[in-house]
């Protein structure tokens, strides 16, 4: 019996002493139209990140940013996340409307309209699906930056809220 208690911790203690590394998800990104197959479902708010493949910032915060496994977490569970890339050909369809390339502007009209018409990159855009217009919020944004914004939504307090009372009581713990 002693043996066999002896070869049990032995089993514990090297069982035990092996580094587990943590699971690290990536950002799962949708497009417009998985995005509105999901809200069929369910509703929820909608990020938009506005991107081109060009843009330095855009890749800076595809890689600090939306890295982030807080961000991650966060945004899968509160919101349906949509990659465009703005200089994209391809036609884009949302809520009955097509979006072609705009040869004067060199970018996708569906950017012009998630940006309010005002495009720089990247752009963080929040769609409520409740008729209000995109919500665009351009620049580069670390996770404590974004967090600001994607709790605003996310949590549902715009509804009783201003953006301004929000911030004054609100603490990153990103």
């Amino acid at each position: 019996m002693q043996k066999l208690i002896l070869v049990l911790i032995s089993c514990l203690i090297i069982f035990s002493s092996g580094k587990v590394k943590p699971t690290h998800e990536k950002m799962e990104w949708l497009n417009l139209k998985e995005a509105s197959e999901k809200l069929k479902q369910q509703t929820k708010p909608i990020l938009i990140d506005v991107y081109t493949d060009w843009c330095h910032w855009c890749k800076v915060m595809d890689q600090k940013t939306y890295s982030n496994q807080k961000v991650i977490n966060y945004l899968s569970e509160k919101f349906y996340s949509v990659r465009i890339n703005a200089e994209t050909r391809d036609t884009l369809n949302w809520n009955n409307r097509k979006f072609a390339y705009n040869t004067g502007y060199k970018i996708n009209e569906f950017a012009l309209f998630a940006t309010n018409g005002q495009a720089s990159f990247p752009t963080t855009v929040i769609l409520l699906n409740d008729g209000t217009p995109p919500i665009p919020v351009p620049g580069y944004m670390e996770p404590r930056e974004l967090e600001l914004i994607v709790r605003y939504f996310g949590d549902g307090e715009y509804k009783t809220k201003t953006f301004q009372e929000f911030q004054h009581t609100f603490h990153s713990s990103w």
